[in-house]
């Protein structure tokens, strides 16, 4: 087993490992959410913390890691006998991206629960962290469903597996900590909510601190064993002083006065529900006792607040997390005071600095996008578009100031024709693991979900010959069968937008923008990865690769710059590109194309015809296409609706999209499908 590195060494990022300190002290704080850039030691300072662990406690041979002093009555490896337990490290279990759903809750085996009718169970993951630490690395690309078993077996402390009537229940309570990076895609703000605390990295900006985490570095990969040992003091004093608080954890007092400041903070910046209140007291409650105080002071409540609301404040995936952290102290002001219970600034400056893990001031940095205010307005989705744009391709002579885009609506559903096998979504049909059962078949591998009805009918005709006498069904493997569920995938939803000088009227631009804003806000409901081609000028331009960050994409939007020519077949040909590349990355995604234009096309020779063959040339791959017809005035051409019939899909106006329209859009596209099948 390798060295791991020093938690202790660990340069900066008070937030985090502060975070991750009150996780080990008091775990019903609910975990830890790190958001961050790559390479910013998320991984490193979660590994190093396991080992900073103090030692767990087991019952000899229980696969469930049971407490000796209090097991599990449930245990489906019980009932324990009264002996001494065994002492290892705490474990740290971690899931992959990739996981099934058995592989996470565990899997029973059913051959042998409908023959025997025992209940012989695998273990998962979570019964393997169980009085440890998961540990989800990139957890906003983890499958939905994985997700929210992982949390509510989090928020109950137990995790059931229940297959055909045979159901197993064991613990599962472990510090939840996960990773991401914004840049690759958000969590939805329901699972956002679950986890207790949220933590913003980034890599220091300050030359001495940069040099002095190479230098730990350099030295760690150079001798791990010799550089741990320079640090087992720290270590060893850390983790000491986490058996202290956990001692101390019960006895810590939370005064009204301190009620008072959490729950009217979390009123003061409009948080739903009463999760935020809860993770709050608890995590004040740690906080006192990691700094050695049975009282909980206001600082207590200040960094509780810093660490368990901006992720709450979260109302769609353009807003930025973040606290105002002056009308957090206007709140506490207001709301404090001293009633005996010790609810006020410990120091008396005033400033209500929170302790760092060192047990010192340690205030919380600004997080990444921080409260919405003049710094991010330019990336934010609606903010006005100051400012010269970028040239872009064919930039030049008419090129227009970026338009505002207008308010967002709840679009209606546009999903690809037939039935897929992509990843697990919101938007077009698809054969997957959830969802209603449309049939069956025999397993190709693991059984995982049992069609029982299938199973009986085709063990039934053999029970004679096989000597049935009793009231059992005698079943072999090759009466297993497999059900077939149907239920929703995510697609790619590639966007193709006009930017020329047909296009450029601001209050043109500014309804086309709302309507591909709108159908980003869809895209991220749906679960859905998203690109972005431009076309203006004399080419097109990929201004955004397919990825899972729809505010990314908002934002690349919302600073388009519009002018030139129309260079329709460009635009068409580039998305061809892009659709190639993503077969070869993700044959499984299926792609649906949404053309957003007026339909004309300049420049070059015979600008209509070439559009019109590279519009043959998607339709000829069964590419779902949507054109999104953004012709005004009151003569029209009809040549968006003639680009769809090229393209073999369906024309649809901005005010068609809107969900309250009359315009059936699904069928739309659905027949449009059918259409070029036939």
């Amino acid at each position: 087993m390798s060295t791991p590195y020093p938690f202790t060494a660990v340069v900066g990022q008070d937030d985090l490992r502060l975070a991750l300190l009150l996780n080990a002290v008091s775990p019903r704080v609910g975990g830890v959410l790190v958001r961050g850039e790559k390479g910013t030691a998320k991984s490193t300072a979660v590994r190093a913390l396991a080992a900073l662990m103090p030692e767990t406690e087991v019952v000899p041979g229980c696969r469930f890691s049971c407490d000796p002093a209090a097991p599990d009555p449930s245990c489906p490896d019980g009932p324990h006998e009264s002996r001494p337990g065994v002492r290892r490290p705490t474990a740290l279990v971690e899931l992959p991206v990739g996981a099934s759903e058995d592989r996470l809750v565990g899997a029973l085996d059913i051959e042998r629960a409908l023959a025997e009718g025992v209940k012989a169970f695998e273990p998962g993951l979570l019964a393997d962290a169980h009085r440890g630490i998961l540990y989800v690395d990139e957890v906003n690309l983890l499958n939905d469903h994985l997700v929210d078993l992982l949390l509510d077996a989090a928020a109950m402390g137990a995790s059931y597996v229940e297959r055909e009537g045979v159901s197993v229940r064991h613990a599962a309570r472990f510090l939840l900590v996960g990773t991401m990076n914004p840049e690759e895609g958000e969590l939805r703000p329901q699972l956002l909510d679950r986890f207790g605390l949220t933590v913003e990295v980034k890599a220091s900006r300050e030359p001495d601190q940069r040099v002095e985490v190479v230098r730990r570095r350099l030295a760690y990969d150079d001798a791990p064993e010799e550089f741990a040992a320079r640090w087992a003091g720290e270590e060893a004093a850390v983790r000491q002083r986490i058996v202290e608080a956990r001692e101390l954890l019960p006895s810590v007092r939370l005064g009204d006065a301190a009620l008072r400041q959490i729950a009217a903070t979390c009123a003061a910046f409009e948080v739903d529900g009463m999760r935020a209140d809860i993770v709050m007291a608890r995590t004040a409650t740690a906080l006192a006792a990691w700094a050695g105080r049975t009282d909980v002071l206001a600082e207590d409540v200040r960094q509780a607040a810093l660490l368990a609301l901006p992720h709450r404040r979260r109302r769609n995936p353009f807003d930025a997390p973040g606290l105002d952290e002056d009308r957090l102290d206007e709140t506490l002001e207001q709301f404090g005071g001293q009633d005996g219970d010790g609810a006020g600034d410990d120091d008396g400056d005033g400033d209500g600095d929170g302790p760092g893990p060192g047990g010192g001031p340690g205030g919380r940095p600004e997080p990444d996008g921080g409260p919405p205010g003049d710094g991010d307005a330019a990336a934010r989705p609606g903010a006005d578009g100051a400012g010269e744009p970028q040239a872009g391709p064919g930039g030049g002579a008419g090129e227009q100031v970026p338009a505002r885009a207008s308010e967002p609506f709840r679009t209606k559903v546009l999903s690809v024709p037939g039935v897929g096998e992509g990843a697990a979504g919101r938007r077009s049909r698809a054969r997957t693991e959830r969802g209603r059962t449309t049939g069956a078949h025999r397993p190709r591998g693991a059984l995982t979900k049992l069609h029982l009805a299938a199973t009986v009918r085709a063990a039934a005709p053999h029970q004679r010959v096989r000597g049935r006498s009793g009231p059992g069904l005698v079943v072999r493997r090759d009466d297993l069968r497999q059900a077939v569920r149907e239920g929703h995938e995510s697609n790619l939803v590639l966007f193709v937008v006009d930017a020329s000088g047909s296009m450029a009227a601001r209050q043109r631009m500014s309804a086309v923008k709302g309507a591909v804003l709108s159908l980003l806000l869809d895209a991220y409901r749906r679960r859905d990865k998203v690109g972005l081609v431009t076309f203006r000028g004399t080419a097109a331009e990929v201004a955004l690769p397919p990825t899972s960050s729809v505010d990314v994409a908002a934002a690349r939007l919302e600073s388009l710059p519009t002018g030139g020519r129309t260079p329709l077949a460009a635009g068409l040909l580039r998305a061809h590109d892009v659709l190639r590349v993503e077969r070869l990355r993700d044959p499984a995604r299926r792609p649906l194309v949404v053309v957003v234009t007026d339909g004309r096309a300049t420049g070059g020779p015979e600008p209509v015809a070439l559009a019109g063959r590279a519009a043959r040339l998607l339709a000829a791959e069964g590419t779902a296409c949507v054109v999104v017809d953004c012709e005004a005035g009151p003569v029209r051409l009809g040549l968006a609706g003639q680009l769809a019939d090229e393209l073999g899909g369906t024309a649809v106006t901005p005010a068609e999209l809107r969900a309250d329209s009359i315009a059936g859009v699904v069928r739309d596209v659905q027949g449009a499908g059918t259409r070029r099948a036939a």
